[in-house]
């Protein structure tokens, strides 16, 4: 039986471009547009499969199109390549298109197109060298650049100025991908400086910058041709270079603009190429139109030169003056980039730049938030100790009404310039309580310990601080710093609320009852947050030793806040209530006023020969509201002494070949010292920790402890940690363990050394700190090791349970402390006491 035959397939009419745009733009939702282009897009794949060489070029110029909507169109790549490779114009055309659309470097098909390129240019026509260049530039990638570099600097210099602007364009996009493609290009960039031509000169230009921002050779080679390009700008600048090419009156400002920066980077750090072009530099900057945008354009590029270069101090003044004059412009572009090049320019030229700090604060009303916000940096930057208060109230006055997200930077800006530069401490004082009273919410976290260290460190200011806060605090208590700072002053100082002696033009009649109410007040309101409630009552509990009247009431809200929800303030209550029940006869010792603690650091070096010394409170007194941060710290805070009046011994230098060790030599006729017993000081289910003591015969203030931990259990100790912590009048140093893990059944043990200094010859204390895994349990354990005074001195120590010496208000408070809970800002303590829980906080 005969086959029969195949239905004939019907294959409709493919669409021309211009019915494909037509057809798109009429589909009236997108789900058509798809449509007609995935239909278009199978007739395009059916005539690249059928070979239609005459209508190949139609068909690709589709795609494109299709391209340019979103729409893929990978599968037309070998295409180009085959229009490229085509002897026909009108092919080429089409193809280096697609080329420069559909390939990047990225794939590997864009490198078949190297030999057609190398072809083209060799042999082709000026417009098909054209096309070949612009794809070039375009698409090139390292590989292709080091292969056409020898054709493209060959066509640098081709009659043809079309050839050579191309040329050009070419030769900077292989810069910028191979930079040791330059010296290449050195010989013919020269000769391009004599051109003519703008499209030509203005490439070469471009291309002489990118050589010598990417060539240190380059660089030094075009610094010979800064006369030459002085001659070309100064044409540009008198005679005009051609008139088709100017712009509002300017000429050619695009060239201008081009040659100005090629200066700046053959002038910067050489004075012979910077002397040759001041001259030129300050007639372009007189001469050039300010009423256009063209010419701020070029303006503000001579002042970029200006800067960068090492200009005559007039010209750079006159730079300056230029900017000032743009922060005059009603452009606000303008006005923004004068702001930013002055904030550049602040440092190097503070005078020039004072000169327009009248117009810069006006820009700080401006409505736009990106030229307030440059204002606001600018003016930042400004304040000096001359002109401190005038900017600082400018400065306040902004903040009242700046906008929210301004209000941040420029609080704390003030705080700083203010802390850099304050001629008093009252100035001072009054302009952070300002600041608290108007933005008390936007400053930095750090706000409310740097104003409590400088009200403690200025005792003549003390009642003056404390009736301000107070005022302040009874009209607002809202302003969460503000109050915090408020309430810790009230209860360091809360007695001079009520002291007469301090006159002032308004005397303040303030009760007892008042400041307690007051006080109250904050811990009820639901403005206030926890930290700011134990703030408020610490200073209740500061007030039952400052005020003279009943302390019942200060009781009951103690009692009421044991029982907080609040963890930390819970905490506080009941360290409070264990005050009044148990230790009322040490409560004034306790409470009594904050010591000044000296502040190190970077602040306390001495400041360079010519720079401003102003006051500065971090030189004086340290933050007392500061809590610990890590439990390692809570044990220091623990042996911390109660006066405060001990300082810090230097830093401990015991690494071997430090000079210490010789500077705490003894003279030689130091009687020897008798052999110290070793100590165990912890032994707990196989675990035993024992001290061993070795005092080095010429430092006797030197001790060496050896801790060993073995293991008799039959069980691995494992990520066992030892810690210790020493009084503030004592250093101590932790040697690297042996190890982390002490094997079980009396395994090797492990060894920690332990350097101690002690150049007061102080009785030792050491609270020593272990943390383990046990049998499948974590453990940690907290305690002191006793007995260790007589390894430094033979002074007696006390400890809970022995006779205390009353008149040792240090060791009272010692004992205190080591039966109590950690607390914020003013006690220091290991787990809360078991007692009865008071009554529920009534606002939480």
């Amino acid at each position: 039986m005969p086959a029969l035959p195949r239905p004939a397939r019907m294959v409709l009419p493919s669409l021309k471009l211009q019915e494909l745009i037509q057809e798109i733009r009429g589909a009236k939702t997108q789900a058509q547009e798809r449509e007609v282009i995935q239909k278009e897009c199978a007739h395009i794949r059916a005539a690249f499969r059928e070979g239609d060489a005459p209508q190949r070029h139609r068909q690709l110029a589709k795609l494109l199109y299709v391209h340019m909507l979103g729409y893929p169109a990978h599968f037309g790549q070998m295409e180009c390549l085959k229009l490229i490779a085509s002897p026909r114009f009108t092919d080429k055309r089409v193809g280096y298109l697609g080329a420069m659309l559909l390939l990047d470097e990225r794939q590997d098909a864009h490198l078949l197109i190297t030999n057609s390129i190398k072809n083209d240019l060799s042999q082709g026509t000026q417009p098909v060298q054209g096309l070949a260049l612009c794809t070039l530039s375009t698409t090139g990638s390292a590989e292709m650049c080091r292969d056409l570099a020898s054709e493209v600097e060959k066509l640098l210099l081709r009659p043809s100025p079309y050839v050579r602007k191309k040329a050009v364009l070419a030769a900077v996009h292989m810069i910028r991908k191979v930079p040791e493609l330059s010296d290449i290009f050195l010989p013919p960039c020269t000769q391009l400086l004599h051109e003519r031509h703008h499209g030509i000169l203005m490439g070469a230009v471009t291309l002489i910058t990118e050589l010598c921002e990417r060539s240190p050779a380059a660089l030094t080679h075009f610094r010979q041709v800064v006369p030459q390009l002085v001659q070309i700008l100064r044409t540009l600048v008198i005679s005009g270079y051609s008139t088709e090419h100017s712009v509002a009156g300017v000429s050619d400002p695009f060239l201008q603009v081009q040659v100005l920066k090629l200066l700046r980077i053959l002038g910067r750090n050489h004075e012979e190429s910077s002397e040759a072009m001041n001259d030129m530099l300050a007639q372009v900057a007189t001469n050039t139109d300010t009423s256009r945008n063209a010419g701020n354009a070029v303006l503000y590029e001579t002042v970029l030169t200006i800067v960068d270069i090492r200009s005559a101090s007039g010209l750079r003044v006159l730079a300056v003056n230029i900017l000032g004059r743009f922060l005059l412009n009603n452009d606000k572009n303008i006005r923004y980039v004068a702001l930013t090049s002055l904030l550049r320019l602040v440092q190097s030229d503070h005078s020039a730049v004072q000169r327009h700090r009248p117009t810069v604060v006006e820009c700080l009303r401006e409505t736009d938030a990106s030229l307030s916000r440059r204002a606001l940096e600018l003016s930042l930057a400004l304040v000096n100790s001359s002109n401190i208060r005038s900017m600082t109230q400018e400065l306040q006055g902004f903040l009242e009404f700046c906008p929210v997200d301004l209000r941040a930077d420029c609080a704390s800006g003030i705080l700083l310039a203010a802390e850099r530069f304050a001629p008093t401490k009252r100035w001072h004082i009054d302009t952070i309580m300002r600041v608290l009273t108007t933005a008390g919410a936007h400053v930095r976290d750090d706000a409310v310990a740097n104003l409590t260290q400088l009200i403690g460190g200025a005792e003549e200011l003390h009642a003056y601080s404390v009736r301000r806060l107070y005022n302040a605090l009874a009209a607002d208590i809202s302003q969460q710093p503000l109050v915090q700072v408020a309430a810790w002053c009230i209860g360091e100082y809360g007695e001079l609320l009520l002291s007469e002696s301090y006159e002032e033009t308004e005397p303040l009649q303030v009760q007892e009852e008042e400041v307690l109410m007051l006080l109250e007040k904050v811990l009820q309101s639901h403005l206030s947050l926890p930290a700011t409630r134990g703030y408020a009552l610490t200073a209740l509990m500061k007030l039952s030793t400052r005020f003279q009247g009943d302390n019942n009431r200060i009781r009951r809200v103690v009692s009421i806040y044991g029982s907080c929800l609040d963890i930390e303030l819970q905490q506080r209550a009941v360290e409070y209530n264990a005050l009044f029940r148990k230790y009322d006869h040490m409560r004034s010792a306790i409470l009594e006023k904050m010591p000044l603690v000296e502040h190190g650091g970077p602040q306390d070096d001495e400041p360079g020969e010519g720079k401003e010394q102003p006051w500065s409170p971090k030189r004086e007194v340290q933050s007392p509201t500061e809590p610990p941060t890590s439990n390692l710290l809570d044990l220091l805070d623990l042996l911390d002494s109660a006066s405060g009046d001990a300082q810090p011994p230097p830093a401990l230098d015991l690494m071997p070949g430090g000079s210490l060790l010789h500077l705490l030599d003894l003279p030689s006729n130091t009687p020897s010292l008798a052999p110290i017993p070793g100590l165990k000081v912890f032994d707990r289910e196989g675990l035993q920790i024992s001290l061993s003591f070795v005092r080095p015969p010429e430092t006797p203030a030197l001790l060496l402890i050896t801790a060993t931990a073995s293991n008799t259990s039959k069980s691995d100790v494992t990520h066992f940690v030892f810690q210790a912590a020493v009084p503030k009048s004592f250093q101590l140093q932790l040697q690297i363990p042996s190890g982390d893990t002490v094997p079980a059944q009396g395994g090797p043990p492990i060894t920690q050394v332990l350097r101690v200094l002690n150049p007061n010859k102080a009785p030792l204390r050491m609270r020593l700190r272990l943390a383990y895994n046990h049998f499948g349990q974590s453990v940690q354990e907290i305690f002191e090791g006793r007995n260790l005074s007589q390894k430094f001195t033979q002074d007696p120590v006390y400890h809970r349970g022995s006779k205390e010496d009353t008149s040792t208000s240090d060791i009272r408070i010692l004992v205190f402390l080591a039966e109590l809970p950690t607390s914020f800002p003013y006690l220091h303590s290991p787990p809360p006491p078991t007692g009865e829980i008071p009554t529920a906080c009534p606002h939480l």
